[in-house]
């Protein structure tokens, strides 16, 4: 592809970055803000809820900070560099037949998952339907519809899969990062096989576009479809 041989042509970074970033995904984000900043904001704010929409703001706000300070500055780049750019207008299509992929093969995950005795519900779906109303489903929209989308796929995208697709096939690439995604969202383990499945379909988006906007706008709609579900089914 175009873009790949691109990103290999200008491919700034070395393992210093990747390994960086990933420590703070794994270290500071996993082990700190997921445990210690959440349990106090679960105290403050005495909605799980709520909590948990400050707590992937705040994941948000780490990692692009971290990824600008550590991938992005030194050496004098823009977003641009991780997939933040426009795309042509004939990738809409596309991108509803991706959207329609990725719901039917999570759908017929959660069906195989659930002949095991598991659900994807977890803290904050279970925390969205104790208290259902107008207010609730626009946080859980925000969170997950938005905040989410915005910064996963600026940094497992933009950056971790970039990264890995300089240095190996389309193929592995997908499945490595798609990996590193699932691990990130420690600890709902029952949701990780549609994880996995997302990952790989959000980095078959930027490979074939070049840019996150279109897998920001499949994982935004994908996890709004998923939140108002949640909330009213």
């Amino acid at each position: 592809m175009q873009t790949a041989e691109q990103w290999k042509h200008n491919d700034p970074w070395s393992w210093r970055e990747f390994s960086a970033l990933l420590l703070l995904e794994f270290g500071f984000v996993i082990f700190v803000i997921k445990h210690s900043v959440q349990s106090l904001y679960e105290t403050w704010l005495n909605v799980p809820l709520y909590a948990g929409t400050l707590t992937g703001l705040t994941i948000a706000i780490v990692l692009l900070t971290g990824l600008y300070v550590i991938a992005l500055r030194p050496h004098g780049l823009t977003w641009q560099s991780v997939g933040v750019r426009g795309f042509p207008s004939s990738y809409w299509s596309r991108i509803l037949i991706w959207l329609l992929v990725l719901i039917a093969l999570s759908i017929a995950a959660v069906m195989i998952t659930s002949l095991f005795g598991n659900s994807v519900d977890n803290s904050k779906t279970e925390a969205l339907k104790q208290q259902v109303n107008g207010f609730t489903v626009l946080i859980g929209i925000a969170a997950a519809g938005v905040i989410s989308p915005v910064y996963e796929e600026i940094f497992y995208r933009g950056f971790v899969y970039r990264w890995l697709r300089t240095r190996t096939g389309a193929g592995w690439s997908m499945v490595i990062s798609s990996l590193i995604f699932t691990a990130a969202h420690y600890p709902t383990f029952n949701a990780m096989p549609v994880n996995f499945i997302s990952g790989v379909i959000f980095a078959w988006t930027y490979e074939r576009t070049g840019s996150v906007i279109p897998a920001m706008i499949i994982h935004g709609v994908f996890n709004t479809i998923a939140v108002i579900l949640t909330a009213f089914a």
